[in-house]
């Protein structure tokens, strides 16, 4: 006598898919009962506030296609650069053995770190330099650095 191909656990994980599939049929056949026909919408009136009625068109700005600046604006000949590359300060600290010091700048008094790699002019302690600002592994350091 043969035996049956299906065991206990077989028809046990058969009869639970089954229900689950009855679950998931029914859940969604209650979701298409509770949902009311039709469409909601929402508009976005002239001030960009969202309402359920559609925004008074007689309300809506004119815009000229010209008016719309895409990137940056051209500039104008009357305007001149607002940032200075050029800064100027004074040297806090430098040691010339190991080639490294401190720029402290006139300006907003931030100490700025500077590199014998960035510097021009033979520059010591408590002379008046100009120098420019470049983005270092740690924040921003003194380069090109000249003696006044």
């Amino acid at each position: 006598m043969a035996k049956s191909q299906q065991t206990y656990s077989k028809k046990e994980k058969e009869k639970a898919k089954l229900k689950k599939r009855e679950e998931k049929q029914k859940k969604k056949e209650a979701r298409k009962a509770e949902k009311t026909p039709g469409i909601d919408f929402v508009y976005v009136d002239h001030n960009g506030n969202l309402t359920d009625t559609p925004p008074d068109p007689s309300l809506k700005p004119e815009i000229d296609a010209e008016d719309i600046v895409l990137g940056i604006p051209p500039k104008e000949e009357g305007e001149r650069e607002a940032f200075d590359p050029v800064r100027k300060g004074t040297v806090s600290f430098y040691d010339s053995s190991k080639g490294f010091g401190f720029i402290i700048d006139d300006e907003n008094s931030e100490k700025y770190f500077t590199h014998v790699s960035g510097i021009i002019d033979e520059i010591s302690e408590n002379d008046s330099v100009s120098f420019e600002l470049e983005k270092g592994q740690r924040g921003m350091n003194a380069v090109k650095v000249t003696k006044n």
